[in-house]
């Protein structure tokens, strides 16, 4: 996912630390737009109480489901491909900004989220958590979990698009996988917050030795050759 170019493109130096990461991830609206969403959840959860095993139930399912929720927008609406439709353009903010961060992986605001999504996101999902569940509490939990992950993917996607080298066995194959995604082909390797999961279920997670480096990688939509 992506978000709005500054009008000085900020990229990243070498040798980045955690530490200094970090900095940079929070001068970016959207780690700020999903963590108040999480802080606001959380204080009302607590404030609701009436804690009930479905409170577990809930972020259990939506971890199941996150790998496979994540490789559908990938595919259906990030790589969505313009159409005309009777004489009018459908193309989403979030699959222009998408091809732009594959024009320019580096190009730090365009890792993120656009902000302008999240405006109206962030109050759609208010919406459902409140009106959708039976109960207030399970609505609340559903919340807070989401912006949990939400913040997860965020911090993911940024660090794997940064200096910063992977030092653990797990995060270096999500790090591995995303990097074939954007360096060796696009039309492979769709989550981002795992490896091997729904990717692997879904026929998306070939052996790289196997794949040949696409030349539309950085250009998404281009002429060149199809998935095979």
């Amino acid at each position: 996912m992506t978000t709005e170019p500054s009008t000085t493109k900020r990229q990243l130096r070498r040798s980045l630390g955690l530490r200094e990461a970090a900095a940079e991830f929070w001068r970016h609206p959207s780690p700020w737009m999903i963590g108040g969403m999480l802080v606001a959840a959380a204080a009302a959860r607590v404030a609701v109480g009436n804690w009930q095993p479905t409170d577990a139930l809930v972020p259990a399912a939506m971890l199941a489901v996150f790998p496979f929720a994540e490789w559908v927008i990938h595919v259906c609406i990030l790589h969505w491909r313009p159409r005309r439709l009777l004489g009018v353009t459908v193309d989403s903010l979030l699959a222009r900004k998408h091809r732009e961060h594959h024009g320019n992986p580096r190009d730090v605001p365009l890792i993120f989220i656009p902000w302008r999504t999240l405006i109206l996101l962030i109050p759609t999902l208010i919406a459902i958590a409140l009106l959708a569940f039976p109960r207030t509490g399970l609505g609340l939990t559903f919340l807070l979990t989401l912006g949990a992950m939400g913040l997860v993917y965020e911090w993911t996607h940024y660090l794997i698009h940064t200096d910063y080298k992977p030092r653990h066995r797990i995060y270096r194959a999500v790090w591995r996988n995303h990097r074939h995604h954007h360096f060796k082909n696009e039309h492979y390797w769709f989550t981002v917050t795992t490896a091997g999961t729904a990717d692997r279920l879904l026929g998306t997670y070939p052996d790289p030795e196997t794949v040949e480096t696409s030349p539309t990688a950085r250009n998404l939509h281009a002429a060149g050759p199809t998935r095979r």
